[in-house]
């Protein structure tokens, strides 16, 4: 095996995918990611904690963007709007790479345990926002329910993104799915029962 091809974490995660689609997550090993890869599994242990790793390796980086971008949104005096624009900035990380994101999300969609991992990662990126709110003065629990909010923007806008014919940008997705939550938060209310 050619060990030193360049580009072997696209390549592991590549083949990854193929074969988690081919056979499923769980009926896929270590060794057969590699193999497919034409690597070793040492070298797939370089990239990768585990093989759920491919699938959300980048939660770290996406966590820091948000941070380091809503930190530098002092500018935007109402939180949610601080929330979005973070979160919009996000949409360089994603671009060119919305096969992959759908293919990802069909596969946790029909995982439960991928999907417990995603809720964690998502978790973490609520907190860490609600946490970078607290920073900026925001006091609880209105930084804790703005960072809520922003995460449900975010999975809406997320989900929108994947599935758009158009292939307009997350960041489109985010403001329109932002709107639909001013729209909702400012309708009448209707008597219930």
């Amino acid at each position: 095996m050619s060990r030193w091809k360049p580009n072997a974490r696209e390549r592991l995660a590549a083949a990854a995918m193929e074969l988690y689609g081919e056979r499923g997550f769980d009926e896929t090993s270590v060794a057969d990611i590699a193999e497919r890869a034409g690597l070793t599994e040492r070298t797939f242990f370089r990239y990768f904690a585990d093989k759920r790793e491919v699938l959300f390796g980048g939660g770290a980086a996406l966590e820091k963007l948000v941070v380091e971008r809503l930190g530098g949104n002092a500018d935007l005096a109402v939180p949610l709007d601080a929330v979005a624009s973070a979160l919009a900035s996000t949409s360089l990380l994603f671009e060119g790479r919305r096969a992959f994101a759908k293919a990802r999300q069909a596969l946790i969609a029909g995982h439960p345990g991928l999907q417990e991992r995603e809720l964690i990662k998502l978790a973490s990126l609520t907190a860490a926002i609600a946490a970078q709110l607290r920073r900026r003065g925001v006091k609880e629990p209105a930084a804790s329910l703005v960072a809520e909010a922003g995460m449900a923007v975010f999975k809406m806008a997320f989900g929108r993104w994947v599935a758009d014919a158009k292939h307009r940008d997350l960041a489109h997705h985010i403001q329109a799915s932002l709107g639909h939550l001013r729209a909702a938060m400012s309708a009448p209310r209707r008597r219930m029962g």
